[in-house]
C-alpha cells in the first residue's frame, strides 16, 4: 500500500496483559504491549479506527486508484473474529467522487478530527503477528502494514500484500527514503501456499538494524540495510481494497460480499535482561 502525517513523538507507557502469549516467530524476550483478540461484540474505539487521518465520512487511497470507499459498517466482529467486508454497493465519497464498492479498514492511527491527537498505538521498534485469512477474488487487495506516526507517506512497512487472484503470492515490501532523498522501493514476492484458502500468521521483527518478515513462523525475507531502517514511532493498518492499478478491477466471477478475516493482533518489543 503506498499513501499519505507532523507531531511531536511521545514516551509510551504500555500495558501488561494476564498470561502474555509468546511471539510464533522471532528470537529474545519479548514484552507484550499490543493485543487485539477480537471477542468483543463491537470494535474496540480505544484501539482502533475505521480510515486514514483523512476521515470525512469516509476515506479512500486515490493515489492507487483504488475503487472502494471506506466505511465504518463494512467492519465488524462476530465469531471472534474481526470482519474487513467489501461489498458492491455505491457511495458517494470526497469531492463528490462515486465508487461503486464499499469495503472496511482499521488502523492503531487517528481520524482527521481527532488530530493532533496521537495515534491510539504507535510503536518503534518491535515484534507484529497477525493471525489472518484473505478473501480470493480478481481485484481485492489484502494488507498488513505500518505508517510514521508524522503523517507522511514514508517509511512503510508492507507486512503482507495478498492479491485474491494470486493468493499463492506473498509480497513484503519497505518503502524509505534514502539520505541522498531518493525513494528506494525494496521488496520480495514468495512463492508459498494459497494464502486465501486458510489462516496464516504473517510476522515482522524491526529491529534497530534489520526487519524480519516470516510466514506461520518461519524466516521469508530480511531487510538489513542498518542505515536505512525505520527509527521513529509507526502505527499499524489492516485494510481489503477493491481495484486499483495493481489488482486491477473485480472480475465477473469475484463474490461479493467477501471479507477479510483477522482472528488477533498482537506487538511486542524486546525485554531482554
Amino acid at each position: 500500500m503506498f499513501l499519505g502525517f507532523a507531531i511531536p513523538l511521545f514516551f509510551l507507557s504500555y500495558p501488561t496483559f494476564a498470561a502474555d502469549p509468546a511471539p510464533l516467530s522471532a528470537d529474545g524476550q519479548w514484552r507484550l504491549i499490543f493485543q487485539d483478540e477480537f471477542e468483543a461484540e463491537t470494535l474496540d474505539g480505544g484501539k482502533w479506527t475505521t480510515c486514514y487521518w483523512w476521515n470525512k465520512d469516509g476515506c479512500t487511497n486515490l493515489g492507487n486508484r483504488e475503487l472502494q470507499w471506506y466505511r465504518p459498517e463494512n467492519v465488524s466482529l462476530s465469531d471472534g473474529m474481526l470482519h474487513l467486508t467489501a461489498r458492491r454497493k455505491k457511495a458517494t465519497g470526497i469531492e463528490g467522487r462515486k465508487f461503486r464498492y464499499t469495503s472496511g479498514m482499521v488502523t492503531t492511527g487517528r481520524d482527521y478530527a481527532e488530530l493532533p491527537r496521537p495515534s491510539r498505538m504507535r510503536f518503534r521498534y518491535g515484534h507484529v503477528e497477525v493471525r489472518a485469512k484473505a478473501p480470493a477474488g480478481k481485484g481485492f487487495w489484502s494488507a498488513i502494514w505500518l505508517l510514521p506516526e508524522t503523517r507522511e507517506s514514508r517509511p512503510e512497512i508492507d507486512l503482507m500484500e495478498v492479491l485474491g487472484d494470486s493468493g499463492t503470492s506473498l509480497r513484503m515490501h519497505y518503502h524509505y527514503t534514502d539520505d541522498k532523498g531518493k525513494e528506494q522501493d525494496p521488496g520480495k514476492t514468495a512463492t508459498v501456499a494459497n494464502l486465501t484458502r486458510d489462516w496464516h500468521v504473517y510476522g515482522l521483527t524491526w529491529d534497530k538494524d534489520k526487519l524480519v518478515w516470516y510466514l506461520d513462523g518461519k524466516e521469508v525475507w530480511r531487510w538489513t540495510d542498518a542505515a536505512s531502517i525505520a527509527s521513529e514511532d509507526m502505527y499499524l493498518l489492516l485494510n481489503l481494497a477493491v481495484g486499483g492499478e495493481w489488482p486491477g478491477p473485480p472480475g465477473k466471477r469475484t463474490k461479493f460480499p467477501s471479507s477479510y478475516l483477522i482472528d488477533y493482533v498482537r506487538i511486542w518489543q524486546r525485554s531482554e535482561k
